[in-house]
This record gives structure tokens, sequence and C-alpha cells, in this order.
């Protein structure tokens, strides 16, 4: 098991993966912090939790819009398509929540 430390609005963060994944997490990393930036800038010293839950929640609309679109281009799709939409809506339902939680105990 490799590690990798990726660092996300100036803090670094060890993540273990598998071998000859570490470029990729890095990838991911870097974008990630590139939404939780961007995130900090709009809206100021929210706390880092809401700006994590924030990228998180955009990062999941995304990838929920990007499987819409294949599905859309795939016909009627398959089954594992509607799993995984399903545990896409069960994310962001989850998300959702603790975002809310997070606004009313003003972190």
């Amino acid at each position: 098991m490799a590690q990798v430390t990726v660092t996300i609005n100036g803090r670094g963060y060890p993540v273990a993966c598998n071998e000859g994944e570490e470029e990729r997490i890095g990838e991911l990393a870097r974008y990630v912090d590139d939404k939780v930036k961007a995130f900090a800038r709009e809206f100021g010293p929210v706390g880092e939790a809401r700006l994590l839950v924030l990228a998180a929640l955009v990062l999941a609309d995304e990838l929920a819009e990007a499987i819409e679109a294949g599905k859309s281009h795939a016909g009627n799709g398959a089954a594992e398509d509607g799993k995984l939409a399903a545990g896409i809506e069960n994310l962001a339902t989850r998300l959702e929540a603790i975002a809310a939680r997070l606004e009313t105990a003003h972190i």
C-alpha cells in the first residue's frame, strides 16, 4: 500500500492508496483544492469543515450530472447505472444533512 500526502487549502492530508495511484490521487486533490480555494475566496473565513462540505457537494453534483449525461447517451441504461445513481442520491442527501448541521452549528 502506497501513501501520498495531498494538500487541500494549505493543509496536508496523508492518503493511503494502491501502488501506482499516487499521481491520480494528486490530480484529484488539486481539483478538490481548486474548489475549496474558490469557496474560500467567495465566502471568506467560514471554516474548513464548511469549505470541504461545499466542495464535496459541488463534486457530487458534477458527478451526478456526468452520470445523467452518460445515461442519456446510453439509452435505457443498465442496472449498474441505477445502483450508482441511487448511491449518488444517497450521498447527496447525507451531504445536505451534514451541510445543514454545519449551518446550524455556525462553524
